[in-house]
């Protein structure tokens, strides 16, 4: 039925980077959804144009209902670059046109236009240096939906893990470990796995903070002081939780083996293992909005921008993800690539 077609904003990112380019790949294949892209329709075109796609473009009309859009075609929700783009080459006054994207795609999920966003690539440093603080995806979005708490997990190489902090200095991170921060990224992993993921009673394994889970105090106290505890808190309370674990035995075969997700600290902890088994085909999702939200687990790659050397696997993958948890939210499905014997999330 037409009207139970899901309708995706897909964001550029980036203009110079090659998020473009993966989008144009993306339309060559047939979905089943409506792919609503919003970027700007002239770097589109001349995207298309340097990397000899065939590819029709028309603007996406709200008002009518949702219904698939064919293969060799995109429909498009034009939001304008500042100044003209070159692929490769950065510029700080088109930093406004990419938070202009995300908005456009959060407040159309916000409102019930679309089913689901999913994000290109961009650039933090660029968009800081065009004069607007942003650290990444998770905390924007999450700010723009008045979110307190957001949590970035990422599924691929047959892994789910998730993180306690994200975008932060490595010498800021113990002091961010807390207690509160614990009880809310963990109850938010808890209800999200179970939604939309499939687990009955999600079972989390969580990372320790220093080498050896701090050795008795020798090599760190936080989980003596912090992290055990909050975990025997909410074991309390209901939560499958397994740790605090060293982080160098956590991802072995046998410690993945009974565990649907893993917690870890911070972002050089965990996402490395993740995109060593996966990267390419892996998904950056982020839970505790009130609305789908996927990426790519890569960034602007700006070396690859304009020729048609860069692989779309990621965004495909996070696109099909996108579908299935909007599938899931819509009529109570069993939860997205779920896998209840182990941490094993397929793309």
């Amino acid at each position: 039925m037409p009207d139970q077609t899901i309708r995706l904003a897909l964001t550029a990112g980036e203009p110079a980077g090659v998020g473009t380019d993966l989008l144009l790949q993306l339309a060559s294949r047939p979905s089943g959804a409506q792919r609503v892209v919003i970027g700007d329709p002239t770097v589109i075109e001349q995207r298309a144009r340097q990397l000899r796609l065939d590819v029709r473009l028309r603007e996406f009309e709200p008002d009518r209902p949702a219904r698939p859009t064919p293969a060799g075609s995109l429909e498009l929700s034009p939001v304008r670059t500042r100044n003209p783009v070159r692929p490769g080459r950065l510029d700080p006054q088109n930093a406004e046109h990419v938070l202009a994207l995300l908005e456009t795609a959060a407040r159309g999920c916000m409102e019930g236009l679309f089913d689901a966003m999913v994000t290109g690539p961009v650039h933090k440093g660029v968009i800081n240096e065009g004069g607007h603080a942003f650290t990444g995806h998770t905390e924007w979005l999450a700010a723009r939906a008045g979110i307190r708490r957001p949590v970035m997990m990422l599924t691929g190489g047959g892994l789910r893990v998730a993180l306690a902090t994200t975008h932060l200095p490595l010498r800021a991170v113990p002091d961010a470990i807390t207690a509160e921060l614990l009880h809310e990224v963990l109850t938010i992993l808890d209800h999200d796995l179970r939604r939309d993921f499939g687990c009955t009673r999600p079972r989390i394994l969580v990372c320790a903070l220093n080498p050896h889970a701090g050795e008795q105090g020798l090599l760190g106290t936080e989980e003596q002081t912090v992290i055990a505890p909050a975990l025997e808190a909410l074991r309390a309370r209901g939560l499958n939780l397994r740790g605090p674990v060293p982080a160098d035995t956590a991802f072995t075969p046998a410690a993945l083996a009974d565990a649907d997700a893993v917690l870890a600290m911070y972002h050089d902890q965990g996402l490395p293992v993740l995109k060593h088994a996966g990267f390419g085909e892996a998904v950056n999702v982020t839970l505790g909005l009130p609305f789908i939200r996927t990426s790519v687990d890569h960034g602007t790659a700006l070396d690859l921008a304009g020729t048609g050397r860069a692989d779309a696997g990621s965004f495909l993958a996070a696109e099909r993800l996108a579908l299935e948890l909007a599938d899931i939210r819509r009529g109570g499905h069993e939860g997205a690539s779920s896998d209840p014997a182990r941490a094993r999330a397929p793309t």
